[in-house]
């Protein structure tokens, strides 16, 4: 029972007031008309009154008593009159709703209400009243209910429209009080006791015993239902009298849309909808699935076809929705064949108004994804089953391209203003109606449309998102099919496939998210204990129909593979076809999130089948992309042809009517025409953007079609890569090809951003994903090197621009993705033959590479050297392409990587500097200038920071570039860098000597463990200093390169290095030193000299005009020949003490000498003199080095200065190493000062330079044989220097040196100066002719005599026998005044008789003779001082030394005036008085010895030859001079008489006899045979004369001294010189008679005048002498003499006159008598 909750007192008491009001209104209205109704109300008032007094719970009472409380009421409803029933209806609704009315009262209402309704009165009260009853309570149950509900019913079907709708409502509302009854009861009875057990196969529908009352209206309701619109009689609602379809179908939608539970939860009803529902939809399908539009023909005419009816059909539908929404459980089959038959309604040949509706409650489907996932698993994954699901699709699909394809009929025409709303979403932009561009007018409407090939189809607004809301399926008041608008279908199965996509991928993504959340729980709370099962182990229970789910995953993936072929179908086509930028992206979007779903579920060929969708809709129509075509093969021009469902992937329409954005070149490798991108393009285009950027982990191998559209659309975009792999809107190289629109500028920016970041967050891929993407991007880069091969076309660097953006910004993990990445660079991008692709390809290849430097990794390079080696790899690997422009680029990002990270390099070093000397001679000169400047780089800043095992390398680095020779001054440079780099070992050599011993160490222990040998070059010395060694070795390199400045560069330097820095080279190290590197130097640089080219070089590069002593490449190698023979023997010198201490010192001695000797007697004046002066150098080591000079003599001093005063900003040198090294040479010498062993080696070393030095003076003085004709003469500074080095030599070897080497020496010296002159050098070296100087050589060749002589004086006595060596060997040169030496048969021309400016300098090739007068007197001064001293020496004596000066003195004296130059005779005349002074009383003193015998001859003929020479003075000569020179004549008489004759006894006769004659000849010059000649002008001599008849006399009359022979001897010559006298007097004056006039001729006067001179000399003389020395005879033939004197007087001569004069004074003396001769005589 109801239990009153509102029953407030003063309620109760209103009610029961209002019920006694209306009695007493009913008794009123009835008192006249109805009596018996009066009083029934009167009486009614009474009990009522009764009631109230008597009872507590008044209303309670009221119901028990309520058929009497009701009669009143009920019997004024009977009057039929209006205003009474009127009034009696409201009371008893009164009743009603106090709930008053007990069960029978109801059903006496129920019945009355009847009668009411059967005479049509009060209908709509009729209605209220029941609802009312209804409504209120529950007191009316089965007939009476169903009397009431039929009774509304049939008031349904009055004729009254009012009515009618009223019932309708009614009706309706009944229907669900029914149904709400039975959940009420259900919830009352819930858990109160259990529900009675199911009946199994319960087909008998009258059994419903088991039913509550309620339950069982409800079930006889709707089983009725179910009758009436099978038009079958009801079974419950009895006086039906008619129904509608239509009616009876929106009531079971009703039942069955609000009351889904009831239906499932008791089996009576469920097996009401299996067995009466279906079949009766499926019966009132028939006429629709029948139904052909236009095809009603096919069917025989014998059976008409029922046409589809609107209203039920679209009920039917609805009805059938609402059982799949809510009964899909249950009925499985038969929704199966619902939703087949839906699908069949789609069909083109249906109605149009049929298909509209369809497709509405197919959307409405497609909303519900779960519904959806359902069918999937009920159907398309059951064996045998129809794949609903697909179907549903691929019909949408259909549908879709069936509206395009072939407009249908019903639709309006195309252009025509469409009815639909504005847009999708109200946003219309300004796309062009079919067959018009934007700018060519046409009709432009702002309706979003699709277009397609002529098919214009508006857009309408359909549904708000997700919610479905169906127009068509709402029209229930509506009998005739409606027109549809046109689109409006299009615009349903668009929302529709929008909400499935939407629909399916939400869900699925949600719960693939839920379960890998789950599965990492999982993971994670069991990751030890057993592996994970796989979701595949789950296919073999599916054959157990349903008895376990299919797993969740088996279900999506069958999901989307039903659908996306549909899918892609339509939205490819409705893409295509799209005009609006708001269904462009929602289509867009709908294909990126299958595309994104597949990916994630792994599904590839949808995958890429959405996204090569979306790529052809990214390029132009039509454009030939051989990715998207390959992988689009599959798919295209394929009809999926699914249980009858065809359908065609469209392919996409050209003449689309987009608005064009931008017009460009399409990226091909031939050059076509112009393509066009439209804004749809470019709105793909962001999508693709979207999917790559949000969804690249899922891209996988689609990378590949992603990149390479967008590789495309860049390319026809014109956007060109910038730095660091960002594509930058840029010019192509093209031209104008390219052209953008406003409209797509500024969206350019965004793009490039887009495509940037999309790159960037390549660092949120897992590895995978990652390598599909760098695989992508190479392959594409493959793709766009194959195109640019063969044409220098701009090529596209899309992928390896963005290959360079993923790797920049996967640093942190750029071990996996390095290797595929530079190595695609390395290999195939850097070696292109286009230069574009080659300059990016290495632009990003250095990108990278610097960027892995600089990042900072985790650990730091720094401890992962594996990294850095990794990172720098590729760097070195560039050095192996041949393209100058990659090697330019590999360079210019060493200098930066130094610049940036060159201090934290460390291992990476040997890579580096691999690198920057990779350079070879055919790559350009900017390409070494630039490796050049990172070696400069490294030499001034990182040598310290480097490992010390990579100095070596740098030696070798810097070496290279000294041998390049493309670029001079970069050879020069780097040789100058050698030298910094020595620098620094020197200055670091402590530090840099432990480190590569800790560094050997290691080495040796891993060639140990490896059972090799330690491969280093130079190895058994220590490891600093083979980096000396290979220091050295590089500079020895370089001083044999072609180019002469490197050559005299680096020898320079290689010298200075190691003169400054060879103090820290282990002693054994010199031994590598002197023989692999100094000797293998000049063993090269020999070599080279002898056989370089003797070719004139026109001029250096360019105009550098080349000097003429270096114009040829042998005077080139000339030069280097010099310095390297200076360097090595400066070195030998200054290094002399180590060297002598290594043990093979004599050996390296004699090799230094043999280069010396092969340099000096090369033939070329340069080297050979070089190499003597480098002789001079090795032979000065002459002293001994005395404890306090050894520094000295190690070349310290160059160390020792730094030491003493380190300059500001130099660091202070070890010194505690250098001076422990010292010491330890120190030490090393007093060990080795072993004096005897030392003077042995030593004069071994000095013999050794002797046989050098004798054997280049004999190779370089010998003169040139017959044959040879152009003969090579050394010069005249050569052979001065040859000749100088002898003194310092002879110094060494005195001792043994023998009379054999003095001949030798001889040889030579006599060689060297017989050498002529070349006549273009004769005005520097020849002294003019006046000068009476000596050359260098000369002087230089008497010094060496000199020294020899005063050695032997200085020597011991077996020395002295050199002297007549000496003596011979300079009267050999004092011959040469008169006879000028032969040098072979070499034609020379001599100066000394010409004047010099006569000399005419012929032809270069003349040789001029030397003037060698001044030599040879000079030869003579020494001869002359020499013997002074020595002549009394034995050998002296022995050797006839005085003979052989007189007999050599003998041709200048004989020559006399003949002599080259008068000088010599009168020297010839003093030397031999000098000689003969000191000389004669040696003579006499060994005249017994007989060792003179020979010389008295020489000297007499001597005598002879001078005083009466043969030559006659010169014209020009003097008085005076004439005086002069017979002063001389006298002076050599005085000689004899002083001398000689005094010492008669001691000298033999015959030479006395000749001294007589000859004084005889000079007194009286008589006439000689020869006379006339000597007539021209002859002066007389008179001082000689009277000085020869002075001594004659004087000899004659000197008793004392001569013995009687020698006294006869002289008598006999005064009385011959008397009576000779005589002869010529008489015949003077006979002559002087017979001539009479004529006067004499001239030699007789002359000769008379003579005579008579003579006698007044003799006169003279005997009255000086003592008178008894003058015998008796003499004085008669004196006296005889003065009677022909007298004669004479008669003379006509007055010259005769004058000498008579003189002749006759003296005769007065003898005037006197002669008293007391005459008594000596007679006693």
């Amino acid at each position: 029972m109801s239990t009153m909750t509102t029953s407030s007192p003063e309620a109760v008491k209103r009610f029961v007031e209002n019920v006694q009001t209306d009695l007493r209104s009913l008794s009123m209205e009835c008192k006249k008309k109805f009596p018996p109704v009066k009083e029934a109300a009167e009486s009614g008032i009474v009990k009522i009154k009764t009631i109230a007094a008597r009872n507590t719970d008044i209303l309670a009472a009221l119901k028990e008593h309520s058929s009497e409380v009701v009669q009143p009421f009920l019997m004024g409803c009977g009057t039929k009159e209006p205003k009474i029933t009127q009034l009696c209806l409201a009371a008893i609704q009164r009743l009603m709703s106090h709930e008053v009315v007990s069960e029978a009262a109801a059903g006496n209402i129920i019945n009355m209400l009847w009668q009411l309704m059967e005479n049509g009165l009060e209908e709509l009260k009729l209605l209220q009243t029941v609802l009312v009853l209804l409504t209120t309570n529950t007191v009316v149950h089965d007939e009476v209910l169903s009397k009431a509900i039929v009774l509304c019913f049939r008031l349904h079907f009055t004729k009254d429209n009012i009515t009618n709708n009223t019932a309708a409502a009614t009706v309706r509302q009944v229907v669900t009080v029914v149904f709400e009854r039975m959940v009420a009861e259900d919830e009352r009875y819930k858990g109160v006791e259990d529900q009675p057990p199911l009946v199994q196969g319960n087909s008998n529908r009258r059994s419903i015993s088991t039913l509550r009352p309620s339950a069982k209206d409800a079930y006889m309701l709707f089983q009725d239902l179910c009758q009436l619109v099978n038009a079958d009689a009801p079974y419950w609602l009895v006086g039906m009298t008619e129904m509608t379809r239509t009616f009876g179908l929106e009531l079971l939608e009703s039942v069955l849309n609000d009351f889904p539970g009831v239906f499932l939860q008791h089996q009576e009803f469920s097996f009401l909808l299996k067995e009466r529902v279906c079949p009766l939809v499926i019966k009132l399908f028939s006429p629709n699935i029948k139904f052909r539009q236009g095809g009603g023909s096919t069917a025989p005419p014998s059976a008409p076809v029922e046409k589809p009816y609107f209203p039920i059909c679209m009920r039917l539908l609805r009805v059938v929705s609402v059982l799949v929404k809510h009964y899909y459980s249950l009925l499985v089959t038969e929704c199966e064949i619902f939703l087949s038959l839906l699908v069949k309604f789609l069909d083109g040949e249906k109605p149009q108004w049929l298909r509209a509706v369809a497709v509405e409650s197919i959307h409405r489907l497609c909303a519900q994804p779960h519904l959806l996932r359902s069918f999937c698993q009920s159907y398309d994954m059951k064996p045998h089953s129809t794949k609903v699901f697909r179907d549903i699709v691929n019909a949408l699909g259909s549908f879709i391209q069936s509206l395009f394809v072939t407009p249908s009929s019903g639709l309006l025409a195309p252009g025509s203003t469409p009815l639909g709303g504005s847009g999708l979403s109200g946003q219309a932009s300004s796309q062009g109606g079919p067959g018009t561009g934007c700018a060519a007018g046409g009709t432009i409407s702002a309706q979003a449309a699709f277009e397609y090939r002529g098919t214009w189809i508006p857009l309408v607004t359909v549904s708000v998102q997700g919610s479905v809301k169906a127009t068509y399926l709402e029209m229930l008041d509506k009998v005739e099919p409606p027109s549809i608008p046109e689109g409006y279908a299009l615009s349903v199965a668009f929302s529709a496939l929008l909400d499935l996509v939407r629909g399916i991928t939400s869900m699925i993504e949600r719960e693939l998210t839920e379960e890998e959340v789950e599965e990492e729980a999982e993971e994670v709370s069991r990751r030890d204990s057993e592996p994970a099962r796989s979701l595949e182990g789950e296919d073999s229970t599916q054959g157990l129909a349903g008895e376990k789910e299919p797993s969740p995953r088996l279900v999506w993936e069958e999901m989307v593979n039903a659908c996306w072929c549909g899918l892609l179908a339509a939205l490819s086509l409705l893409l295509d076809a799209s005009t609006d930028e708001t269904a462009t992206e929602s289509i867009l979007k709908a294909e990126l999130t299958m595309a994104s779903l597949c990916g994630r579920l792994g599904l590839v060929t949808p995958r890429d089948a959405f996204i090569t969708a979306v790529c052809k809709a990214s390029l132009p129509p039509h454009y030939a992309l051989t990715v998207l075509s390959s992988s689009a093969a599959c798919l295209s021009n394929k009809s999926y042809s699914i249980q009858g469902q065809n359908v065609q992937m469209i392919s996409p329409s050209s003449e689309s009517h987009q608005q064009v954005v931008a017009v460009g070149q399409p990226l091909a490798a031939q050059p076509q025409g112009t393509v066009v991108l439209t804004a749809k393009n470019i709105q793909c285009m962001r999508t693709l953007l979207n999917l790559a950027h949000c969804h690249g982990a899922v891209l996988g191998t689609s990378w590949q079609l992603v990149l390479a559209t967008l590789q495309h659309l860049v390319w026809i975009l014109g956007l060109k890569p910038g730095s660091g792999g960002a594509l930058k809107p840029g010019r192509a190289v093209e031209g104008p090809s390219t052209v953008l629109t406003t409209a797509v500028m500024t969206d350019l920016p965004v793009i490039s951003n887009i495509l940037s970041r999309l790159f960037e967050s390549s660092q949120y891929l897992d590895d995978v994903s990652l390598h599909h993407l760098i695989n992508a991007l190479c392959s594409l880069s493959l793709e766009a090197m194959e195109m640019a091969y063969g044409n220098n076309k701009e090529p596209s660097l899309f992928a390896v621009a963005k290959l360079l953006e993923t790797g920049l910004v996967n640093m942190d993990r750029i071990e996996i993705l390095w290797r595929p990445l530079t190595g695609h660079l390395l290999e195939k991008v850097c070696q292109h033959p286009n230069s574009r692709m080659r300059e990016w390809g290495a632009e990003a290849l250095t990108s990278l590479i610097k960027a892995g430097l600089a990042y900072k990794h985790e650990p730091p390079l720094s401890q992962n050297q594996r990294l850095q080696l990794l990172l720098l790899n590729p760097l070195r690997e560039l050095s192996d392409i041949v393209h100058p422009d990659i090697r330019q680029k590999q360079l210019e990002s060493v200098l930066q990587i130094l610049q940036s990270q060159g201090d934290s390099l460390g291992p990476g070093w040997p890579l580096v500097l691999g690198v920057i000397g990779a350079i070879r001679n055919d790559q350009g000169e900017s390409l070494i200038r630039t490796a050049f400047q990172c070696l400069q780089l490294v030499v001034t800043d990182f040598l310290p920071t480097m490992p010390c095992t990579c100095l070596q390398i740098v030696v070798d680095v810097a070496g290279s570039f000294g041998l390049q020779n493309q670029e001079l001054n970069i050879s020069l440079t780097s040789i100058g860098l050698l030298w910094n780099i020595s620098d620094y070992f020197f200055q670091r050599a402590e530090a840099i000597e432990q480190e590569l011993n800790r560094e050997e160490v290691l080495l040796e222990r891993q060639a140990e463990e490896k059972g090799m040998a330690l491969n280093r070059p130079f190895h058994p010395a220590p490891p600093f200093d083979c980096l000396w060694l290979c220091l050295y070795a590089k500079l020895g390199e370089l001083c044999v390169d072609p180019r002469p400045a490197v050559r005299k560069s680096a020898g320079q330097t290689l010298f200075s290095t190691v003169t400054a820095h060879g103090a820290l080279l282990q002693p054994p190290t010199w031994h590598t030193v002197v023989w692999k590197v100094l000797f293998h130097l000049l063993d090269s640089v020999r070599k080279s000299s002898t056989t370089a080219d003797k070719e004139k070089i026109e001029s250096g590069g360019g105009n550098i005009l080349i000097h003429h002593s270096r114009d040829t490449a042998e005077k080139q190698w000339a030069e280097t020949w010099v310095l390297t023979l200076a360097g090595v023997a400066r070195i030998f010198n200054t290094r002399r003490r180590l060297l002598q201490s290594l043990g093979d010192f004599c050996k390296a001695w004699e090799v230094l000498l043999d280069h010396i000797q092969s340099a000096a007697l090369s033939k070329n004046n340069e080297v050979s003199l070089a190499a003597l002066k480098s002789f001079q150098e090795i032979l000065q080591i002459v002293t001994p080095v005395k404890d306090s000079e050894r520094l000295d003599a190690l070349g310290m001093p160059a160390l020792a200065d730094p030491m003493s005063a380190p300059g500001p900003g130099r660091p202070l040198p070890r010194s505690d190493s250098l001076a422990e090294r010292l010491a330890r040479y120190d030490g090393m010498e007093q060990q080795l000062n072993l004096p005897l062993g030392d003077e042995l080696e030593d004069s071994a070393l000095w013999w050794a330079a002797w046989n050098t030095w004798y054997r280049t003076g004999i190779e370089s003085t010998r003169p040139p044989g017959p044959a040879q004709r152009l003969a090579f003469v050394p010069s005249q500074p050569f052979l001065t220097a040859l000749v100088q080095i002898f003194p310092a030599l002879y110094q060494h070897i005195k001792t043994g040196f023998s009379m054999e080497d003095l001949g030798k020496l001889g040889v030579i010296l006599h060689g060297a100066v017989s050498v002529p002159i070349s006549s273009d050098a004769s005005p520097f070296i020849l002294p003019s002719y006046t000068e009476a100087v000596l050359t260098s050589l000369q002087e230089a060749v008497l010094t060496a005599l000199d020294v020899l002589q005063k050695a032997i004086c200085v020597g011991p006595e077996n020395m002295q026998t050199m002297y007549p060596a000496i003596f011979q060997q300079l009267l050999r040169f004092v011959e040469f005044s008169c006879k000028p030496p032969q040098y072979g048969k070499l034609e020379t021309k001599h100066v000394a008789n010409a004047k010099y400016n006569q000399i005419q300098l012929f032809a270069p090739a003349e040789w001029v003779a030397l003037n060698y007068v001044p030599f040879a007197e000079r030869s003579l001064e020494v001869v002359v001082e020499l013997y002074q001293k020595t002549a009394c020496h034995k050998a002296v004596v022995s050797e006839k030394v005085l003979q052989n000066i007189i007999k050599t003195l003998r041709i200048p004296l004989g020559l006399k005036y003949a002599c080259p130059s008068e000088s010599t005779w009168k020297l010839a005349v003093s030397s031999l008085l000098k000689v003969l002074s000191v000389g004669l009383p040696v003579a006499r003193q060994h005249a017994s010895s007989g060792k003179f015998d020979t010389m008295w001859p020489e000297l007499a003929n001597a005598f002879e030859d001078f005083l009466f020479t043969k030559s006659t003075p010169p014209d020009n000569l003097s008085v005076q001079e004439f005086q002069k020179n017979e002063s001389i004549d006298v002076e050599v008489v005085q000689l004899i008489s002083t001398e000689i004759l005094p010492f008669a006894n001691f000298i033999p006769k015959e030479f006395v006899g000749q001294i007589m004659t000859m004084l005889n000849k000079g007194s009286i010059h008589s006439q000689s045979s020869s006379f006339t000649e000597a007539e021209i002008d002859i002066r007389l001599r008179e001082q000689f004369s009277k000085a020869c008849f002075e001594t004659l006399l004087q000899f004659s009359f000197n008793s004392k001294a001569a013995t009687p022979q020698e006294g006869y001897i002289s008598r006999m010559a005064l009385s011959v010189l008397l009576q000779r006298s005589q002869d010529v007097l008489r015949r003077y004056v006979e002559d002087e008679r017979l001539s009479g006039r004529c006067p004499l001729p001239r030699q007789q006067v002359t000769e008379i005048i003579f005579v008579l001179k003579a006698i007044s000399t003799l006169m003279d003389s005997l009255r000086k002498t003592q008178p008894e020395n003058v015998d008796g005879n003499t004085w008669g033939q004196v006296i005889a003499l003065y009677p022909t004197l007298v004669e004479c007087i008669t003379c006509s001569s007055s010259e005769v006159s004058s000498a008579l004069k003189e002749a006759l004074g003296p005769f007065k003396d003898f005037m006197q008598p002669p008293v007391t001769k005459v008594q000596n005589g007679e006693s």
